[in-house]
């Protein structure tokens, strides 16, 4: 089946995944949202249809597709208002990386769960002084015995407050050369020295942030993830996912943007005439609907990639969606918010929250900037800048 054409199951999931969101909608996801509480019961009722493991393997309660379905239920849970941001984490982060890598053990402990939504898991990378130099990454695994020691801080891990343990980005040293590389290890959030505090944020989100203090925390063997000699490429194994997740939730809310001005302009009448037959109003909606399918085309590539086990191209079409979608999903907000005038700031219509929530594809889970600097160096092969 070619990756523009939709097979009739994927059809048939993006249907059923619709009618989930809608019977939920925007105004049960912002009500969680503005008194600060979790999409408990959407969430739950999604795990239990098995949308929220439909990437995982069979063999562990999943579905056995890949990060294209689950690609598919986030963009259509955001586009019906009611968009869940831990499935970029818990299922397409940690759930891949652990399915890839991890030992029976790990897979048997962690991975029904998370297919089922009845265990949740965060993922911490972010540093204060690291910023998107993931070799600056100071939170450092040493040995003691059979066990490890983990000492760092991280920023920005999201739903710590609801997940049972968090997945983090750590670095060990090399025997061989002395050098520190990435390794990942699965802090339960109950283990003595993991003290996490919420980080105040401008977001209108079901999801809290947080800042995270590791001090000393002892870790038996077995919650190293993978091989501590592979480094990156485990990582890039859950940022891959991660950045096409991105994108498709950043897309979901474009479109639920993008629906609201649709109809809004269809019905709201002045002058005896509906303001969506003036091109000022029209042609910037079209011209935002073209941009955000587009977005979408690269979006389903680089899943499809991904998929395939095209690691490599995967990556560039990864960066490429999350660039393309961030971008798509501001303007069209934006113009949403434009065509609504006054009523486009109002909680009724809830599209003020979404200027905050797509701004933040420009900038997470990697900045335009360094997507910029990615293709320049590895598509067009200019010279490093940085």
């Amino acid at each position: 089946m070619s990756v523009f054409i939709e097979s009739p199951e994927r059809r048939t999931l993006r249907r059923a995944v619709a009618d989930l969101g809608r019977r939920y909608g925007a105004a049960y996801f912002q009500a969680k949202a503005r008194a600060g509480l979790p999409t408990e019961e959407l969430w739950s009722e999604a795990g239990k249809l098995g949308y929220l493991g439909v990437n995982l393997p069979t063999e562990y309660g999943g579905g056995g597709a890949g990060i294209s379905e689950l690609a598919i239920v986030l963009e259509e849970l955001g586009a019906a208002g009611s968009p869940l941001l831990m499935l970029v984490v818990s299922p397409a982060i940690c759930g891949t990386v652990i399915a890839r890598f991890g030992t029976e053990q790990q897979k048997q402990r962690w991975l029904p769960g998370l297919a089922d939504g009845t265990r949740r898991m965060a993922f911490g990378i972010t540093e204060p002084d690291a910023g998107s130099n993931s070799h600056r990454i100071a939170t450092i695994a040493r040995r003691d015995g059979d066990d490890w020691l983990l000492s760092g801080r991280k920023v920005f891990v999201s739903g710590i407050d609801h997940s049972d343990a968090v997945l983090f980005v750590g670095r060990t040293e090399d025997a061989a050369t002395g050098k520190l590389k990435p390794a990942l290890f699965v802090v339960p959030r109950d283990t003595p020295g993991f003290e996490y505090r919420p980080i105040p944020m401008e977001l209108v989100t079901a999801e809290r942030q947080f800042q995270v203090f590791l001090d000393e925390v002892r870790l038996p063997a077995d919650s190293l993830v993978g091989d501590e000699n592979a480094g990156l490429l485990q990582l890039f194994a859950g940022l891959n996912p991660e950045r096409i997740m991105t994108a498709a939730f950043t897309l979901g809310l474009a479109r639920q943007a993008l629906d609201s001005a649709v109809e809004y302009a269809r019905t709201r009448t002045v002058w005896d005439t509906p303001i969506g037959a003036h091109q000022g109003i029209s042609h910037p909606l079209a011209q935002c609907t073209i941009e955000v399918e587009l977005a979408r085309l690269m979006m389903q590539k680089a899943a499809h990639l991904y998929d395939c086990g095209d690691d490599a191209a995967a990556g560039e079409a990864a960066n490429m969606a999350k660039y393309a979608a961030g971008e798509a999903a501001c303007r069209a907000v934006d113009q949403a918010v434009q065509t609504l005038g006054g009523n486009g700031l109002t909680q009724e219509y809830g599209l003020a929250a979404l200027i905050a929530a797509t701004r933040v594809a420009r900038v997470a889970p990697v900045s335009r900037e360094m997507v910029l600097n990615y293709v320049a160096q590895h598509t067009l092969g200019l010279p490093k800048s940085y």
